[in-house]
């Protein structure tokens, strides 16, 4: 696979979720968790995708359960979370693996574009983010430390770069 745009990880309902559809958009792709020190992250991006999607800003949450079994719910539980608590209308979709043998692939992938510390390819903890460009290449990696509110420069830049032809 050459891009971001070529994967397709599965939405909640378990369906093929194609990234291809957000081809000249920019993506925060964050991997998530509801019972995380970092789960008040919510509600800041879901306030960065309010504020700029109509600019061409997609968040996308991706649960993951590999950091403290803090991701412990089915599909329908963490959307029901994500609704009731911090009012989230952006996409999450299922729930994957982002480290070990079974990483998803679009998470090896977005680890070899943009490696952490020192080189390490590996995700430290929940709410990692991943900044991607309207051309689908990894702009920047944000560790769960980084507050949503925080990117706010980085996201205004990436939207501003011209959607490729």
């Amino acid at each position: 696979m050459s891009g971001i745009h070529d994967f397709s990880p599965s939405d909640a309902a378990g369906l093929p979720h194609p990234l291809a559809q957000y081809r000249g958009r920019v993506l925060l792709i964050v991997n998530t968790a509801s019972k995380c020190g970092f789960t008040p992250q919510y509600e800041g991006l879901e306030a960065l995708w309010r504020r700029h999607r109509e600019a061409g800003l997609v968040v996308l949450g991706l649960p993951c359960n590999q950091f403290g079994a803090q991701e412990p719910g089915n599909a329908e539980e963490i959307a029901q979370f994500c609704s009731l608590t911090y009012d989230v209308t952006f996409p999450v979709l299922a729930k994957v693996e982002v480290n070990g043998p079974a990483a998803d692939p679009l998470f090896a992938q977005l680890k070899r574009e943009r490696p952490g510390l020192l080189g390490s390819q590996s995700i430290k903890w929940n709410f990692t983010k991943f900044l991607v460009g309207r051309d689908g290449r990894v702009i920047a990696r944000f560790a769960p430390t980084t507050k949503p509110a925080d990117l706010e420069r980085a996201v205004t830049e990436a939207l501003a770069e011209p959607v490729p032809v």
